[in-house]
């Protein structure tokens, strides 16, 4: 019996059980999704029993989903899918610092190619925060700014942590994992690398944390439901065309070597999220940035789908 930990637009947890929706107040649980990760080990358990029994589910209605809950710490692995990242930096001058001006395209493109693949080898993820203030549901509105001339889209695989991880082994990091999730890393394009002090380097949270900017769910759905994390497809389509349709096989830092890469800098804490790189098919890719009045689909094998309508702000 397979299931995802989700949250209901009234507030209340419920297991999403194929077609079928539980709701766990029924079965003497809390509403606050992120209390029954902060003593996961012991909540698994109890919710494989109801998920099994199924008393009092009724039929899904996917849109009554909201956002599971806000983690407390969200970490994001930047340029880890190879192709993304040639993609990113061929397709669009504004992703380039001032050092990168003057290559030929030729160039360029051969450098790029021999530092993904050094990337794919090296021991060191790229890291960075996204704030819990950007987090929206599957089904919420994206507000696009006043002042963001290349809003894009990012779908990724989320990596849930189940409980609290310091200075963890790779070969132990999945015994922290409590399970995946969705998240569309939405970014601000031409806001990450500034012209004024390119050497600094990229700036994180203009190009990253504007409201609304990490649709996040449906579900979660625990790791030993999800046989092989790196053979999922992530697909995100923009009113009704599809841009990226990869496979989490192009990602170049493990999910292992993240969580063993962020547990030696820091505590990560149940709850915690970490968006582990998106795969080719940003818009960026395209030179086509989200407009008002468009509307992302994006799904992960097994993890549900997201559908997130645009709107300009104010």
């Amino acid at each position: 019996m397979t299931f995802g930990l989700a949250k209901l637009r009234d507030g209340g947890a419920a297991l999403v059980v194929d077609d079928m929706l539980v709701p766990l107040a029924a079965h003497g649980e809390t509403r606050d999704v992120l209390a029954l990760l902060d003593d996961w080990d012991a909540t698994l358990p109890r919710l494989e029993a109801i998920a099994a029994k199924g008393e009092g589910a009724v039929p899904l209605d996917e849109r009554a989903l909201a956002a599971p809950y806000v983690p407390r710490q969200i970490f994001c692995t930047g340029a880890n899918y190879r192709k993304h990242v040639i993609g990113l930096i061929m397709g669009d001058p504004s992703m380039r610092t001032a050092a990168d001006e003057g290559e030929t395209d030729e160039d360029r493109l051969a450098r790029v190619e021999k530092m993904m693949d050094e990337r794919a080898h090296a021991s060191l993820p790229y890291c960075f925060i996204k704030l819990p203030s950007c987090v929206v549901g599957p089904n919420d509105t994206v507000v696009l700014p006043l002042n963001v001339m290349k809003p894009d889209w990012e779908l990724e695989l989320g990596v849930v942590i189940g409980k609290r991880a310091r200075h963890v082994r790779p070969d132990k990091a999945m015994d922290y994992v409590a399970g995946f999730i969705v998240v569309n890393d939405v970014t601000a394009r031409e806001h990450i690398f500034r012209r004024d002090n390119s050497a600094i380097g990229a700036d994180w949270l203009s190009g990253k944390c504007f409201p609304t900017f990490l649709p996040f769910g449906p579900m979660i759905v625990p790791r030993q439901f999800v046989p092989d994390p790196y053979e999922l497809t992530i697909r995100l389509s923009v009113n009704g065309k599809v841009y990226q349709d990869e496979s989490t096989r192009d990602m170049m830092i493990s999910i292992e070597r993240q969580v063993a890469y962020l547990s030696e800098r820091l505590a990560l804490l149940p709850g915690d999220v970490i968006c582990t790189g998106s795969p080719y098919g940003n818009g960026s890719a395209f030179g086509v940035f989200l407009q008002p009045g468009d509307v992302m689909e994006g799904t992960i094998t097994g993890l549900g789908t997201q559908r997130n309508p645009c709107v300009a702000e104010g």
